[in-house]
């Protein structure tokens, strides 16, 4: 272990982090759950996909530094696809709740949350299958082309919402991007050898609760510990209810999209100095989304855009 893995975690700990907020943000806002389905189901399920990923591409990560007798070897970082979270909550889920209460359905929450674990399961299923064919696409796409269109989704999907989060909140985001950018980029060494995604992080929420900006609020009442459990009676009834059918082009445009960004963050790891083999890699990201249904989670997972940056 070295002084990279704890920034790392930091870092990865984070951006999972920020997800399962925005899950817990849309799906009582904007889809109407109750508390007790997005924290006893929903987020012990996204809890439970991002654990066995990230086991599992850190064995894969130590086989490789094993191979290789290396000792810098990065594993693919992973998580919840933000893109697929977005395109399950307002083409899927939100549009299954509107046809349930439309139909008088007694629960339509509960319809849209099935709908989404079906949409889960078919973009794991479609990742799976994706992952016997990938590699040839791989070899006959020139890596200019799948780096730089990696490059337009950072930007576009990830980057540019944080910059104007950062300078909304100058205190907190003005210094914490200071302490990145002298820790990465100016090699700055803090005392203590602290690591810099530990004090980014840590002076961040100090300069939050100091100026007023935390969150604050009543604690909810289903906020308790909640194990993982299993869902598969809900997911054959929402195939019993035909809740494929009508978001298709939707799934499986997601799916697909899934596949190709995955494939495009090999690449990129591959250009940093870690080449990964292609079908186990995707394997394990779509066991990752299909346990990710089978256990409540309406959202798949996926291989992280910035390997060269952990």
């Amino acid at each position: 272990m070295v002084r990279g893995d704890v920034d790392g975690f930091f870092g990865l700990a984070v951006d999972n982090l920020v997800q399962l907020l925005l899950i817990d943000t849309l799906c009582r806002v904007v889809l109407g759950f109750q508390p007790e389905l997005v924290y006893g189901r929903v987020l012990p399920g996204a809890a439970i996909s991002i654990l066995v990923g990230n086991v599992s591409y850190a064995v894969q990560a130590r086989r490789l530094a094993e191979r290789t007798g290396r000792t810098d070897v990065c594993a693919l970082p992973y998580g919840i696809n933000t893109v697929s979270l977005f395109a399950h909550v307002f083409l899927v889920m939100l549009p299954a709740k509107s046809l349930a209460m439309r139909a008088g359905a007694p629960d339509p929450a509960r319809i849209a949350w099935q709908a989404g674990l079906l949409a889960t399961l078919a973009s794991g299923l479609i990742e799976l299958a994706g992952a016997f064919i990938a590699e040839r696409v791989r070899k006959r796409t020139p890596r200019a082309a799948l780096l730089s269109t990696l490059a337009g989704i950072a930007l576009g999907f990830i980057s540019i919402g944080f910059l104007f989060r950062t300078f909304a909140r100058p205190i907190v985001g003005l210094s914490t991007l200071g302490i990145v950018m002298l820790t990465y980029f100016g090699r700055v060494r803090f005392k203590g050898r602290i690591p810099g995604g530990m004090a980014a992080v840590g002076v961040g929420t100090l300069l939050a609760w100091l100026s007023g900006i935390a969150p604050t609020g009543p604690r909810p009442d289903s906020a308790s510990f909640h194990f993982p459990v299993p869902v598969v009676g809900d997911v054959l009834a929402a195939l019993n209810g035909n809740q494929l059918l009508p978001y298709l082009s939707v799934i499986v445009a997601m799916g697909l999209f899934n596949v190709l960004g995955s494939l495009q963050n090999i690449e990129s790891a591959e250009a940093a100095g870690d080449a990964y083999k292609t079908q186990p890699s995707l394997l394990i990201n779509g066991v990752g989304s299909v346990v990710a249904a089978l256990f409540g989670s309406t959202f798949p997972t996926t291989i992280y855009i910035g390997h060269p940056g952990w």
